[in-house]
């Protein structure tokens, strides 16, 4: 709810409990949801290789009938084909085996496959994991703050630091920092989902602001060099169909799924004083992949990627927990968690979701153990909230 007095905006927040939650308590997880088997483990691979050399020999005996050409065989190759790397992410936790020698091999060659570096990416995922949310130790989607976005300062009197009070002076002085046109907003999420996750790699965008200029988790030379080899020998258009679109695509979808996980208006972000891991952890959102395209499509996106989306808050408490396990684990999580209050479900995955949530999370302030997203007019709609009262 809304509420105008004069020239001041009043919003009614919610409150986030910042959870005091002792690790011990996440011991409501079944015993043997622990449990990997290499073979089970083994036949989630096999089945992703076998999805999708069907669905590229399909591709291929239907080409000549399709024109555009490729464009829908593409869109569902390449949602299938984001089972692969989705079920990457679960050889970097050793969650798939027991010893780190065949994961490492497995690893190395699949992540190689699709232009991922294993092993900088698993030191940094691994950071990532026991620093969820945390300023200045987070690897990924770190939060732009007021100053890093050079606006100006925070006005006592016409803001509070919550977000919650906010002159109509201020919200248009914001607006004209940071607002988007719907133009403009598309462009950008187009951008980001597919531009994202090079940069990433490469660049370090959006990664943690404290490492130097040019910090990079690669050296693409030798990539680079065998997709020119492959374009040599086979052509630019052949290329550009059997692997460098779907190598766009996977990655959208890698960064839709990942940054709607670890951003929204209503998730905390901490600073040294107030950070813990299980608050990091519990920092995440379960969302329904395509769940709002129906029923069939969300048990599609589940399906291709083993649940990743749906049982994201039980993979940062434990990730090494093996994905056909998660289902039931994360039920008994959300069932020992429940008393706390705190949000873990999450809208679903889609590009409108997507559109929706980088306008409503553009900055957070410099001040404050814990802190959440203000929207282009300085407005949050979560404050936080101790167990002893304060804020």
């Amino acid at each position: 709810m809304v509420q105008k007095v004069t020239s001041v905006t009043t919003v009614e927040q919610g409150v986030y409990p910042v959870p005091d939650i002792p690790i011990k308590a996440f011991g409501a997880i079944p015993s043997h949801c622990f449990e990997r088997s290499l073979l089970r483990s083994s036949t989630y691979i096999f089945w992703d290789f076998f999805v999708i050399g069907c669905i590229y020999k399909g591709a291929s005996a239907l080409d000549p009938l399709i024109d555009p050409r490729y464009i829908y065989l593409l869109i569902l190759l390449s949602i299938l084909r984001s089972a692969s790397l989705c079920g990457l992410v679960h050889l970097r936790h050793r969650s798939i085996w027991n010893g780190d020698l065949v994961n490492n091999i497995v690893g190395f060659i699949l992540h190689t496959s699709v232009g991922v570096p294993y092993h900088s990416w698993r030191i940094s995922h691994a950071k990532h994991h026991a620093s969820t949310s945390h300023m200045t130790q987070e690897q990924a989607y770190v939060p732009h703050t007021r100053s890093e976005l050079n606006l100006p300062p925070l006005k006592q009197g016409q803001e509070d630091l919550l977000g919650s009070r906010v002159s109509d002076v201020v919200r248009r002085e914001l607006y004209d920092a940071l607002g988007d046109s719907p133009l403009g907003a598309i462009t950008t999420t187009i951008f980001y989902l597919l531009a994202g996750w090079p940069a990433y790699l490469l660049f370090n965008t959006s990664g943690q602001k404290r490492y130097p200029m040019g910090t990079s988790h690669f050296n693409p030379t030798a990539w680079a060099s065998s997709i020119a080899t492959a374009i040599y020998h086979n052509g630019l258009a052949t290329v550009a169909v059997i692997y460098l679109i779907p190598y766009l695509w996977i990655h959208h979808w890698l960064v839709l799924i990942t940054f709607l996980q670890h951003t929204d208006p209503i998730l905390p972000h901490y600073r040294a004083a107030a950070f813990n891991f299980s608050r990091g952890a519990l920092s995440t959102l379960d969302r329904s992949l395509m769940g709002d395209c129906g029923s069939i499509m969300a048990w599609l996106g589940a399906h291709a990627t083993h649940g990743l989306a749906e049982t994201h808050v039980l993979h940062h408490v434990c990730s090494k927990i093996p994905h056909y396990h998660a289902w039931e684990a994360s039920v008994a999580l959300k069932e020992k968690i429940a008393g706390y209050g705190l949000p873990h479900e999450g809208r679903p995955i889609g590009w409108c979701e997507f559109y929706r949530v980088l306008k409503e999370c553009k900055f957070v302030e410099d001040e404050g153990d814990v802190v959440f997203f203000k929207n282009e007019e300085g407005v949050a709609v979560m404050r936080p909230a101790f167990h002893d009262g304060s804020t």
